[in-house]
């Protein structure tokens, strides 16, 4: 198979791969070899809302496809212990990943082009995780980078950096009435959903906090999301209202959750009804994965592994 350079738009990786630092371990058929043609755009997004539920399928085998081009790295086979399967391993490392997944400077885009991402985050106790995320887009390579949090927190992160837009639309339980609460929900969600559509990627939890109402705005948020087939990155505390309410991400090929020790502990706990179990952490992922209905875990950890669900593809970084 010969692997062509790609000209697929990386946004939602992109952002993925500035939230993984150091070693990585990349796993499972997210880079499962694709032999057929490879050198399909994306459509703009524009044209992308009113597709069917499978066109979320074919984003996944594109986002797959970008990255095992995007490696370079080389590929061995061995065999499963278990299963007496073979399997493929990639190997590369995370500088090169990042270096291939960052679009060059091209004098015929526009702004806007090369990635627009959102962050859902951001509350009067935490202002620097939704900052961090939000920059770590544009540092990477993306274009526009937008922040939605509480109004305590926008000026704060407004301070942090001019080059993000940050929009103080969230409420917390304390700042609205209880005869209010119906009223204020629907204006929040329809304050971000008229953005929806610009959007190549939502990245939801990091600085969220868990306060019920904020909650629960974000839990209708992502229905919207998914709705328009947007990639959602569940993060920090986004991950806390995922576990407790699954249907949230259930089935949807372009969640990618980002969980770290607790949050995978709490994961299995719920979804396996067992413990971690790190002899056969692969295994387990996989199946964790497969049980949320194929959703991609990246499961954060001294190597951190990457999973959908299937064992047929193995990378390490």
């Amino acid at each position: 198979m010969q692997i062509q350079p790609s000209t697929q738009s990386p946004a939602t990786l992109r952002f993925l791969a500035a939230i993984s630092t150091g070693t990585i371990q990349l796993g499972f058929t997210l880079f499962k070899l694709n032999t057929g043609p490879l050198n399909e755009s994306v459509r703009p997004v524009e044209h992308r809302r009113n597709y069917s539920f499978a066109s979320s399928t074919v984003a996944v085998l594109r986002r797959q496809s970008f990255l095992i081009r995007a490696l370079g790295g080389g590929i061995h086979h061995k065999v499963d212990s278990t299963t007496g399967s073979i399997m493929q391993e990639t190997e590369a490392d995370a500088v090169s990943i990042i270096r291939a997944i960052t679009p060059t400077l091209d004098p015929t885009r526009h702004k806007g082009q090369a990635g627009r991402i959102a962050v859902i985050g951001g509350c009067r106790e935490y202002t620097g995780a939704p900052y961090f995320a939000a920059i770590s887009a544009l540092k990477i390579g993306a274009d526009l980078s937008h922040v939605f949090c509480t109004k305590d927190a926008a000026p704060i992160i407004k301070s942090y950096s001019p080059e993000l837009i940050v929009h103080p639309v969230l409420e917390e339980s304390y700042s609205v009435r209880e005869e209010e609460r119906k009223q204020v929900s629907v204006k929040v969600v329809a304050e971000v959903d008229k953005w929806m559509e610009r959007f190549d990627c939502l990245v939801v939890g990091p600085g969220l906090g868990r306060d019920p109402f904020l909650l629960d705005c974000v839990s209708e948020i992502m229905k919207h999301a998914r709705h328009s087939n947007v990639p959602i990155v569940v993060d920090g505390d986004a991950l806390f209202l995922v576990t407790n309410n699954l249907d949230l991400v259930h089935g949807y090929p372009l969640a990618v959750l980002t969980p770290n020790v607790n949050e995978y502990k709490r994961l299995v706990q719920k979804v396996l009804k067992c413990e971690v179990d790190d002899a056969d952490a692969h295994k387990q992922l996989s199946s964790l994965s497969k049980q949320i209905g194929g959703v991609t875990i990246l499961r954060k950890g001294r190597s951190d592994l990457i999973s959908d669900g299937d064992l047929g593809t193995e990378s390490t970084c």
